[in-house]
């Protein structure tokens, strides 16, 4: 146990002003040790003790990202909820703006860099095919506050009407499928464009790794920057390309060329079933794997469907998390280091699911329910509950409890109809044609 803490009703948490410092269990992923070396690396340390060190701060921002709910001040209240009989200072929600403001973005940039990976080992399940670790890249969206900076910088939305909705900008990740942790993760301005973000993630791939990519990442010179990195790559290309027939191979898929690079093209016809009736549509992949023996083409296709892992990801970020809320932040640095306090906990929690279903053979980590972690690992905050390991070591935890004794069924193959997320009532559009004048005394 650290020689700096003090234990008081059998919570053990840091001394001093540091005691509010913490993420509850999650702390033993993201120590004390690790974010002291990551502010000293990034100069960040407070020249002189105040009543929020830069470590508190950081563990602030971490603990908002699991209370998106929550306004900084409320969150400070979590945090020492459990920290009654301690002398702690009082701080004003004027006091943390000033302190966030001086710790920047580095710190939680350079943290969320240390932690990032797919958070498997080489025998988990469902984390390999064939030998490669299987990732996915894909971009999203996140709203931010529609202030008038965040409006200069990201801009709005717009029709023949009015411009309409939120400003918001493109995260793009790449992502271990087997485990859904981020392995890298690339964010801006929503009219740069996710493909721009992924080839900025092309540096995190190299050989022993298949990556998915989506029609979106699928232009020549992004497939020949990824085959660069020595990773396979496996593509659903356009409807409207027709890469030239230069081999056909005894499964039914053919060798081809794009651009520089040779790939195996497999085409396939799916059908869908949902509640709004049957879809048939002709898929047509590419990849860079090009012995029909080692890599059947049936299994290919069965292997493409993973790349919605990536998708699950978001979803845990962007509903249970941020509970499809508008993040905080009103400045772009801010926006930042919300950004990677959000990824930094979310790959924490990854972690954490990982080394529980891990404890048991033969279990996939996407059994591991992602709500019933974040939920443990709320309670621990609030309780400040194991901060500092004991003498005898728990691989599993409160946290693995929980996702252990909520395991969900085996995953299946699952589909749904395109839907409208945010329909947009028109009445807005109508009544802005109207001469305003009319309604004028």
């Amino acid at each position: 146990m650290s020689r700096q803490c003090v234990i008081t009703r059998e919570i053990a948490v840091a001394e001093g002003v540091y005691a509010p410092g913490h993420l509850g269990e999650l702390t033993q992923i993201v120590p004390f040790e690790m974010v002291d070396t990551v502010l000293a690396e990034c100069g960040a340390v407070q020249r002189r003790l105040r009543k929020l060190p830069a470590r508190v701060v950081v563990y602030l921002l971490l603990a908002a990202a699991l209370f998106e709910d929550c306004g900084y001040r409320a969150v400070w209240g979590k945090l020492t909820a459990a920290l009654d009989a301690l002398p702690l200072p009082t701080v004003t929600a004027t006091a943390l703006w000033h302190a966030r403001c001086r710790l920047g973005t580095r710190p939680l940039q350079a943290l969320f860099d240390l932690l990032r990976g797919p958070a498997s080992a080489i025998r988990t399940t469902g984390a390999c095919w064939a030998g490669l670790l299987v990732v996915a890249i894909d971009g999203t969206y996140l709203d931010v506050p529609d202030s008038p900076a965040n409006r200069v910088c990201l801009g709005k939305g717009s029709n023949r009407f009015n411009t309409a909705g939120y400003p918001q900008i493109c995260l793009t990740a790449l992502v271990a499928c087997g485990t859904r942790a981020v392995l890298d993760a690339a964010f801006g301005t929503r009219g740069t464009g996710e493909t721009t973000y992924g080839r900025r993630l092309l540096r995190s791939l190299k050989p022993g790794m298949i990556v998915l990519l989506d029609r979106g990442f699928t232009a020549n010179a992004f497939l020949e920057h990824t085959s660069a990195t020595g990773a396979d790559f496996l593509a659903r290309l356009t409807a409207t390309r027709k890469p030239p027939l230069l081999r056909r191979l005894p499964d039914g898929s053919f060798l081809s060329r794009i651009a520089t690079v040779d790939v195996r093209v497999i085409e396939c016809e799916i059908t869908i079933a949902t509640t709004a009736g049957r879809h048939t549509g002709v898929y047509r992949l590419a990849t860079t794997l090009l012995d029909h023996r080692a890599h059947p083409a049936f299994e290919l296709v069965k292997l493409y469907h993973e790349r919605w892992e990536v998708e699950s990801a978001y979803f845990a970020i962007k509903k249970s998390m941020l509970g499809r809320r508008v993040l905080r932040a009103r400045t772009m640095s801010g926006i930042a280091q919300e950004v990677y306090a959000l990824l930094t906990v979310y790959q924490a929690i990854r972690t954490a699911i990982s080394d529980a279903t891990g404890t048991v053979p033969g279990t996939d980590p996407d059994r591991g329910s992602f709500s019933a972690a974040l939920q443990a690992a709320r309670d621990q905050v609030v309780q400040a509950a194991n901060v500092i390991a004991g003498t005898t070591i728990d691989l599993v935890g409160a946290i693995g409890r929980a996702v252990l004794d909520n395991l969900m069924p085996a995953r299946r193959l699952r589909v749904s109809p395109r839907a409208v997320k945010r329909p947009l009532s028109r009445y807005a559009y109508k009544s802005l044609r109207v001469d305003r004048r009319t309604y004028k005394a």
